[in-house]
């Protein structure tokens, strides 16, 4: 009994999830190949290994008596096995993970590429490009990283597994794992602005009126919040109590910006707000981060005026206008820098348990 093949085999099966038989049916068909390296690929070879006592037996349609397969067969059958057991690995690794796209994991940092980070997962490796890091955040080796699986595809026989960092996706999937009332359904996300590394604002809502959503979101003494902003490195968030009101969502966008008057236009989505001249500057938020977050938040192209100023609008890092994002439905994305100012009812890292505080 060849018990060795046998205990090497059920190893093989055991790390790399990959069935017994596939791996017997591996062997044969390499010891095929080498044989007929040996003899000639015309000659037909039927080769079958034992699946209980590990013993190969060959036969074919000729005798060539006792063979001598030498280092070049041998070496033909080694490559056969490994190519067929990666492939076979591969396609373990792609259906494990096509169909956790979305989901947060949790890996290790392998090692750096080019700018791309190289994320040990478990049985595959995965890459954060260099679009997909967030400006400033630095890793080595061994440090442990959390990121959303963006895509799952394969090239060639390889499987190609993206993690992104900046994804608002993220940001929701965090709160999922440190917020219960998220996990639950009894808290929603119901849109989620980001400028990766810098501020975040997140408006939510309740679905049983005894929970407050934006005091669950913060934690007691601000724990589950700063958890969050914690594996962020440092990124700001701001919690904002959703309103089906249009106008409500855009006061409690701005502020503690104090707001003296607001005129919606409802066919351009054009929302001109009016502050006092004094609150300007926390209205618009540092390099006007705060309104842009507004907008693409509330989906209203906001504009921002002193009460003797000028009007402000949201504009992007090139200074050109910025609209409102398409569409109205889920959570809006964004990817810029941060704000200054924070909502009403907008809870922090810096919050300490209170849920009209924001992160400073």
């Amino acid at each position: 009994m060849n018990s060795e093949l046998l205990r090497i085999i059920e190893a093989i099966h055991l790390e790399k999830d990959i069935e017994s038989e596939l791996i017997f049916t591996t062997i044969e068909q390499a010891m095929v190949a080498a044989i007929q390296k040996k003899v000639g690929e015309e000659v037909t070879i039927h080769c079958t290994l034992d699946r209980k006592t590990g013993e190969l037996s060959v036969t074919s349609d000729q005798d060539h008596g006792a063979i001598d397969l030498g280092r070049i067969a041998a070496q033909t059958a080694k490559q056969v096995i490994i190519q067929s057991l990666r492939d076979a690995e591969n396609a373990v690794v792609f259906s494990d993970f096509e169909g956790r796209v979305g989901e947060l994991i949790l890996g290790q940092v392998q090692r750096i590429e080019g700018g791309a980070i190289i994320v040990n997962i478990g049985r595959a490796e995965a890459i954060i490009p260099r679009a997909d890091r967030v400006r400033g955040e630095v890793y080595s080796p061994g440090d442990r990283i959390r990121a959303i699986i963006t895509e799952v595809k394969r090239v060639g026989t390889r499987v190609k597994i993206i993690l992104s960092r900046v994804s608002p996706e993220l940001v929701r999937r965090l709160f999922e794992l440190e917020v219960p009332e998220v996990a639950d359904g009894i808290i929603e996300i119901r849109r989620i602005a980001r400028e990766p590394g810098y501020r975040t604002k997140i408006a939510v809502h309740s679905t049983d009126p005894r929970v407050d959503c934006v005091g669950a979101c913060v934690g007691i003494r601000g724990t589950r919040i700063k958890a969050i902003t914690d594996e962020l490195n440092g990124e700001k968030i701001d919690i904002i109590r959703w309103s089906d009101s249009d106008e409500d969502l855009i006061i409690n966008a701005l502020r503690p910006a104090q707001i003296a008057s607001l005129n919606m236009e409802q066919e351009t989505k054009i929302c001109r707000v009016v502050v006092p001249d004094d609150q300007l500057a926390l209205a618009i938020g540092r390099k006007g981060q705060n309104v842009r977050l507004a907008t693409r938040l509330t989906g209203w192209d906001i504009k921002i005026e002193g009460v003797t100023q000028m009007p402000h609008s949201a504009r992007d890092e090139n200074g050109q206008p910025l609209g409102p994002p398409p569409g109205e439905a889920g959570p809006a994305g964004v990817d810029a820098p941060a704000a200054e100012g924070s909502p009403e009812g907008a809870g922090s890292a810096g919050a300490a348990g209170d849920p009209e505080a924001r992160s400073e």
